[in-house]
């Protein structure tokens, strides 16, 4: 992968959008690809995730399930949790945090085997 040169690694941006495909596409990891970016100083690009998100917010505002989500979108359950916090929540300050947290958890505790 460190052959790839500052252009190829824009096109392949452009392509497939996320350092994690972009790392598929080629064996390697998503942190590998980060690496790559930082050293070309090329930024990630971050309004592809808005399409994703609303998605999200809309099947958890529905009533869907941290797990179901994450499972229909491919994701992983952290990741939904990142994406329910900001999107639905906003940015929680601290001493909320907790609370939401305790609700997501309890939530996920209704989910049967």
């Amino acid at each position: 992968m460190a052959c790839v040169n500052k252009k190829q690694l824009l096109k392949l941006q452009k392509t497939y959008k996320t350092d994690e495909r972009i790392g598929k596409e080629f064996g390697v990891s998503r942190q590998a690809i980060h690496q790559l970016r930082a050293k070309y100083g090329i930024k990630p690009i971050r309004n592809h995730n808005k399409e994703r998100d609303d998605k999200i917010s809309g099947l958890y505002k529905k009533g869907a399930t941290e797990i179901e989500i994450a499972n229909k979108m491919g994701l992983s359950i952290s990741q939904v949790y990142r994406v329910i916090k900001v999107a639905i929540h906003g940015k929680c300050p601290s001493n909320e945090y907790q609370r939401n947290s305790e609700l997501m958890q309890e939530r996920h505790r209704k989910i049967p085997n």
